[in-house]
């Protein structure tokens, strides 16, 4: 019995090895993101292809709402937009659900619009997935580790800054982004 499980174990423990994470520094903290590769590539290539540009640095968490998500990639940290890649299709239908630390692409009301940022979940958002509300937000991988760096994001006072509600009053800045692989 023992020699049936020991390759199942070994791939079990590859399997998990072999998924990119990304760590992200920040004002407050660093965390680190999972990636899933296999259930959304294109969502995952389109926010690797960010970070191994060096763009994220420098960017803020825009848009902090407490026991929703925490929303960052697209300002810098005097709220001017960034540029973009062209955007990307919607993969919201991937199986992966909005629960608590997981991150997902942001959107407009356009399915197709996501480019550069990004939302981990505070809580479970089941409202935002494929299956609740069609086409979905998708979500791409999980925060697996500093998940309360997240947290605390959610504990700043916030404010409006012209027509964006809910901008942490100190901005909570992006230092610097690792891509381990």
């Amino acid at each position: 019995m023992l020699r049936l499980l020991t390759p199942l174990l070994l791939f079990v423990s590859f399997a998990s090895w072999s998924a990119p994470k990304v760590v992200f520094e920040t004002t407050l903290g660093s965390f680190t993101v999972e990636l899933n590769q296999e259930k959304a590539p294109i969502s995952v290539a389109n926010f690797i292809k960010y970070v191994e540009d060096g763009s994220y640095v420098g960017s803020q968490f825009h848009r902090v709402i407490p026991g929703f998500m925490a929303q960052g990639g697209g300002f810098d940290k005097e709220m001017n937009r960034l540029p973009t890649y062209a955007p990307i299709k919607n993969e919201g239908s991937n199986g992966l659900a909005n629960a608590t630390a997981t991150i997902a692409m942001a959107r407009t009301n356009n399915p197709d619009s996501a480019t550069r940022q990004f939302f981990i979940n505070l809580n479970d958002n089941n409202f935002l997935d494929a299956t609740q509300r069609p086409p979905g937000y998708a979500v791409f991988g999980k925060v697996s580790n500093g998940f309360e760096v997240v947290q605390d994001m959610a504990t700043k006072p916030t404010r409006n800054v012209g027509r964006m509600a809910d901008v942490p009053a100190e901005a909570i800045v992006i230092t610097k982004v690792t891509l381990l692989k």
